[in-house]
């Protein structure tokens, strides 16, 4: 739990002999801090979230709402993720290659590159499908 206080996501109080107490609703927080991690959300994002909640009185059920329905495109786009995860691990995720030569995105002289490092097709950044034509014998000899 200190992890979380230091990262400013809860609170706690301290008592006379310096021990960490902490109220009732850090509880829920915690839950939904855990949670979010579990689905990949980072701590930045979570603290922003946090910050929209009441410290006190320890947000209501509808504070809650609010931030459920604040945050539902974001786990839309999540979920989104974790599909495209699921359905295409097995193939190319546009971050150099798994198979240049029967490659589903095909990507000629390291293309993907000038976006960015990392798994750029995979995470949505995808540009218009290049002609290639190695590309399209790759695809015919499957």
């Amino acid at each position: 739990m200190r992890f979380y206080e230091s990262h400013g996501l809860i609170e706690s109080e301290r008592t006379d002999g310096h021990q960490r107490r902490y109220e009732r609703g850090v509880l829920r927080r915690l839950a939904f801090i855990k949670t979010a991690q579990q689905v990949g959300l980072k701590l930045d994002e979570i603290r922003s979230a946090l910050a929209t909640l009441p410290d006190h009185p320890a947000p209501a059920k509808e504070d809650w709402e609010r931030l459920a329905s604040l945050w539902s495109a974001r786990l839309d786009e999540q979920i989104g993720l974790l599909v495209n995860l699921r359905d295409q691990l097995g193939t190319c995720i546009g971050c150099g290659c798994l198979s240049l030569e029967a490659c589903e995105f095909y990507n000629p002289h390291d293309s993907a590159s000038q976006l960015g490092p990392g798994p750029r097709y995979f995470l949505g950044d995808r540009p218009d499908a290049v002609s290639h034509p190695a590309a399209s014998e790759a695809r015919d000899s499957r």
